[in-house]
């Protein structure tokens, strides 16, 4: 019985959304377990998938708050 996790950050694909459409996790879900499917051969019904979305405040970046990293490099970009 595979268990996928995904980990996505809660920022969302579309201006003015804070986390992923239930279209999208959905896809996700269908995507991964048929992947297992085709390379393992795991049943779709024996694969669980699980999505965590993460707050941009609880994860970091080249040793910094994911916000300073990319202001940091857009600073050095634009």
């Amino acid at each position: 019985m595979p268990i996928v996790t995904i980990q996505v950050t809660r920022e969302g694909t579309t201006p003015g959304t804070a986390s992923l459409t239930a279209e999208e996790k959905a896809a996700l879900i269908k995507g991964s377990s048929q992947l297992l499917l085709d390379v393992l051969g795991k049943p779709l019904e024996s694969t669980f998938v699980v999505i965590e979305e993460v707050d941009t405040d609880n994860w970091g970046w080249g040793g910094l708050p994911v916000q300073e990293f990319r202001r940091r490099r857009a600073a050095q970009t634009g």
